[in-house]
């Protein structure tokens, strides 16, 4: 077996207001390194946790978990910088992370005070997730040293249980979507107008259903799905610490 590192949560204590930035279905805490250090360096406490599953070298870890698994891991998240000492908490996530995000938001979450997604489907919307996934496994098989023939087994049996655990997600996201209306703290939206996983229009279903609060929506022309590390990252993180900047930290504490 080859020696591969794998990604691992991070965590950086700057000032008083926390951040919880959340990851990609088939991805990791890299998703949003490079927002998570720009943040850190505008003085902001980042958490980017790794979901249940995620992060290793068997991409059969994440089909073995569920919403209700992953919705534990935001709860979790939370929770763990509330103990440390965070009592008010903006939460973001990427593609799938962002209807976690979401939840949350829909949920409302003692001390989350905002937060929003990029290139979510929060609305279920045409998508190709499951091939997409189908390459992310191959590719993870080929890294760990597999041979050809038993990542051919797996390869089969995990393009089965993908199709599964979409329907899953999917059906978490329309229960997220069809509450989207309670949300009364402010809301962040970015799509990418390259992405060629989800179907980028849906978000305008989403911005409409925002019908108790305040929203910012961006629109990023040049990028893929991975808005995060695609060629307007820059940008994205500039509107993200605008929009962090508008909410309503209570730092009487400082």
């Amino acid at each position: 077996m080859k020696t591969i590192s794998l990604p691992k949560p991070l965590f950086t204590q700057n000032g008083s207001r926390a951040v919880l930035l959340l990851h990609a279905y088939s991805g990791s805490s890299n998703d949003v390194r490079m927002l998570s250090r720009y943040l850190e360096k505008e003085n902001y406490t980042v958490y980017s946790p790794n979901f249940s599953g995620h992060a290793t070298v068997s991409p059969e870890d994440i089909l073995e978990k569920t919403t209700n698994d992953w919705w534990q891991d935001t709860l979790d998240a939370v929770q763990f910088l509330k103990e440390q000492g965070y009592q008010e908490i903006a939460i973001f996530g990427l593609s799938m992370g962002g209807i976690f995000t979401m939840r949350a938001l829909t949920s409302q979450l003692e001390g989350v005070i905002g937060g929003g997604f990029f290139c979510s489907p929060i609305f279920p919307v045409k998508n190709k997730v499951p091939e997409n996934f189908l390459l992310y496994a191959e590719k993870v098989l080929k890294t760990a040293g597999v041979s050809a023939e038993e990542r051919g087994e797996r390869l089969k049996k995990i393009k089965e249980a993908s199709y599964d655990q979409l329907k899953d997600i999917e059906a978490f996201s329309e229960q997220t979507a069809n509450a989207l209306g309670q949300i009364k703290m402010p809301v962040f939206m970015a799509q990418a107008g390259q992405d060629a996983m989800i179907d980028p229009m849906g978000i305008y279903q989403t911005a409409q259903a925002l019908t108790q609060t305040r929203f910012t929506l961006n629109w990023y022309p040049n990028s893929g799905h991975v808005l995060t590390i695609g060629p307007d990252h820059k940008q994205l993180e500039q509107d993200v610490l605008a929009f962090l900047n508008t909410l309503s930290w209570n730092e009487e504490k400082e």
